[in-house]
């Protein structure tokens, strides 16, 4: 009787066990903006404290050389919620491809879309179709007034609430909810209590910590208490805001059990701003050196991804819509991106890329920290990524300077190699011309190959006539 009743108890463990691998998992992905690589304890930062991000590394698994889809705002989020790279959806910047002195522009920009198009199907509206409850808290940016159907709502999401909707960069007197950082986390838990019985998406897209920067009074007098002058306490108060935000997040998820079958995404949008130094990486927001693109990244997902590990796989952030779909069941979806499942679990990639791409063909106002000039942060580029090597390649050059005929002259391609030289401090176009070559001709075959669009020369006749700078995010 006793072997009878063991095997039994077996076997409905055994039942719940599968039961519980087959559920689909609950997906939250917290999204900072602005917070460069460096910002984060877990990072290597000396200056800001992450205490519930640090804790959450040490749990979870930490990608290294993880990557935004582009080097600003809305152009990032495009690439993450459509899983397509730039060129696909037109979304380059924010506002205009022209932003900067006119008379300084070489060729002639790819014009930019403001908006995400209602064909693209979000990864929102996909993880729909999966049975999810869906909702975005925080910021969207990817709306037109004059286009229908690029609402958050028409995109997808059951549920949008952002407390910074109107102006979300407008400084407020809001010492107990500074960026809205409280009142969105709490609006996600709402809904997370709401839809526990069911499957949710939980994007939870913070405003911090874009400038205009803003932290809770205690906070920012705990830094200056640790000798920080005010603009730099500022910056590391924000982020121990945001950072506390998250450990409210976290310990819900414990309190209600829903820790047991979610996957925990925390990464952001793009690169710091010039306020923040990202050394040894290169550059900052809005360049697609290291310093603009690569990001913090953490995976959790209890009893699925081994607890403190760390993978040096290139990722980036498109591979996120295959991902959740993965998660939730659909490993048929086509996108960019590719699924980081296997890598979760230890495992290797199952798909062959080698490459990433970044394509910004226009013009970005303001120098940004050891870049590639003193007028732009970037101009027309393409960027790859494979293995460790990266290469540039710049059009104003390339297109009036020769192009490949004059390539050893008219300084039209960059190419480091990151593992030696992750600052990109020293460009081997020169002292190695085979690894240039090479990765030159797959870049240059990838934009054949996708039609991507392209700037060109200006004619003497054509104005640039897009607005200069001025546009809301910088």
């Amino acid at each position: 009787m006793k072997k009878i009743l063991t095997a039994f108890i077996s076997i409905i463990l055994s039942t719940v066990t599968t039961a519980q691998q087959t559920e689909k998992p609950n997906i939250i992905l917290i999204f900072a903006d602005d917070l460069g690589y460096k910002d984060a304890g877990f990072t290597g930062s000396k200056i800001v404290e992450t205490p519930n991000l640090d804790a959450l590394a040490k749990q979870g698994m930490v990608f290294n050389n993880a990557y935004a889809g582009a080097g600003n705002c809305a152009p990032s989020r495009a690439c993450l919620l459509s899983g397509r790279y730039t060129p696909r959806h037109g979304v380059y910047a924010v506002g205009s491809t022209t932003r900067g002195p006119k008379k300084e522009m070489k060729v002639v920009p790819v014009p930019n879309t403001n908006y995400l198009a209602s064909s693209f199907v979000t990864v929102a509206e996909a993880l729909q179709k999966q049975g999810y409850a869906t909702g975005l808290f925080g910021k969207w940016h990817l709306s037109s007034n004059k286009t229908t159907g690029t609402a958050p709502t028409d995109q997808g999401f059951d549920v949008f609430f952002d407390s910074r909707k109107d102006n979300p960069n407008k400084k407020r007197d809001e010492p107990k909810d500074p960026k809205g950082i409280y009142s969105l986390t709490d609006s996600a838990i709402a809904f997370m209590q709401h839809n526990q019985h069911k499957p949710f998406f939980t994007f939870l897209s913070h405003h911090a910590i874009h400038s205009n920067i803003e932290a809770k009074p205690s906070t920012i007098e705990r830094f200056k208490q640790k000798g920080l002058d005010g603009k730099t306490a500022l910056y590391a108060a924000c982020i121990y805001d945001l950072d506390e935000s998250i450990g409210i997040l976290m310990a819900y998820l414990k309190k209600s059990g829903l820790d047991k079958n979610t996957l925990v995404i925390f990464t952001s949008d793009n690169g710091a701003t010039q306020q923040s130094s990202q050394e040894p990486l290169r550059g900052n927001k809005g360049g697609y050196y290291e310093g603009g693109i690569r990001e913090p990244f953490i995976a959790y997902w209890k009893d699925n991804i081994k607890p403190n590990t760390q993978n040096n796989t290139p990722i980036i952030n498109i591979d996120l819509y295959a991902t959740f779909l993965a998660a939730a069941g659909n490993t048929t979806v086509k996108t960019d991106g590719e699924n980081l499942l296997p890598l979760f679990k230890g495992k290797a990639s199952t798909t062959k890329r080698t490459n990433l791409y970044w394509h910004f063909p226009g013009y970005l106002n303001d120098p940004v920290i050891r870049g590639r000039d003193s007028i732009f942060r970037t101009r027309p580029v393409t960027v790859l990524r494979k293995g460790d090597w990266k290469i540039h390649l710049y059009y104003e050059e390339w297109l009036l300077n020769g192009g490949m005929k004059n390539i050893d002259n008219n300084n039209a391609v960059e190419l480091y190699n990151l593992k030696n030289d992750e600052g990109e401090r020293t460009n081997l176009s020169l002292t190695n011309r085979t690894k240039r070559n090479e990765l030159l001709s797959e870049l240059l075959a990838w934009l054949r190959k996708e039609k991507v669009p392209q700037p060109v020369p200006i004619d003497k006749d054509h104005p640039l006539n897009d607005s200069d700078g001025g546009a809301e995010d910088n």
